[in-house]
């Protein structure tokens, strides 16, 4: 095993509040970790959105977040959260998800309880399963891993269907199936942010999604309202989406993207983040002569 479990706990155990950047790729992931972060979300959106140009709405597959998990702990040494859904199935299938993610060098999963096909937890509509059904894929899931410092996170979408005191009988039974970090998704205000963390038992992990449901607020505040997780998953994609469209924009009526070198990296910069110069090196160990 790679260790990355032990050291998501690790920083889990920490005073301070765990900030996890999504990447949605190898280099998304290199960049959050030249940034000085200690961990990263591998976001089912993300993915969605990248390699399908498509919504949060379930159709990215176990084989698909597979390859992106593969590629990203591959690049980086931080370790990494990945989004697991549903589980792609029942409880026999998210034991094969967890197998799977393990094997990918992940360090942990968040399973969630909506119905199939999901849905991203800041649009409406969403529909969640029986309580005891998500918690026999929580048992199922801690169950599976062969590392025991694999870290299951579990989700509840019930705030939006249910309310929040549903939210928080919801969580409590995940945590008494096995889960290590406990996440409600979509709480509307501060103080509906601080109940559930107060309520809860276990590490409790809060969504920061630009323009969503939920109010964006910094690390710090939500450490004090009792929250030692966070994650802002697609910033980084979003980002460069609008950045992109600018630069397209200017090429296509100048031809050139002349004027935009200060906003990229220079060349030269671009392979040092890429470790060029190292991978070279390293080749000529075993080249003839």
């Amino acid at each position: 095993m790679s260790g990355a479990g032990a050291k998501l706990r690790a920083l889990l155990a920490a005073e301070r509040i765990v900030v996890a950047p999504g990447a949605y790729d190898a280099l998304t992931a290199r960049l959050i970790e030249k940034a000085g972060f200690g961990a990263a979300y591998l976001s089912g959106a993300g993915v969605s959105y990248t390699h399908l140009a498509a919504p949060d709405i379930g159709l990215v597959t176990l084989d698909e977040m597979l390859r992106r998990a593969d590629a990203i702990c591959g690049a980086v040494g931080i370790p990494i959260l990945a989004d697991g859904d549903t589980g792609f199935g029942n409880a026999l299938n998210v034991q094969r998800t967890v197998r799977a993610y393990e094997r990918a060098g992940l360090a942990g999963i968040q399973l969630e309880d909506q119905t199939f096909p999901k849905r991203c937890g800041h649009l409406d509509g969403k529909e969640v399963v029986a309580a005891e059904e998500m918690a026999g894929k929580i048992r199922a899931a801690a169950d599976a891993r062969s590392d025991r410092d694999f870290v299951i996170v579990a989700r509840t979408d019930a705030i939006a269907t249910d309310g929040t005191a549903e939210a928080i009988r919801r969580l409590l039974l995940y945590a008494d199936a096995g889960a290590d970090v406990l996440f409600a998704d979509g709480p509307t205000s501060a103080e509906q942010l601080r109940e559930i963390a107060a309520a809860l038992p276990r590490p409790a992990m809060a969504n920061m999604v630009e323009g969503g449901k939920t109010p964006l607020l910094p690390a710090a505040e939500l450490e004090r309202l009792g929250y030692k997780f966070v994650i802002f998953p697609n910033a980084l994609v979003r980002l460069f989406a609008r950045q992109g469209a600018a630069l397209l924009k200017t090429l296509r009526a100048a031809g050139t993207t002349a004027a935009l070198l200060e906003d990229m990296l220079s060349f030269d910069e671009l392979n040092e983040l890429l470790g060029t110069r190292d991978i070279l090196d390293a080749g000529k160990g075993y080249s003839a002569g």
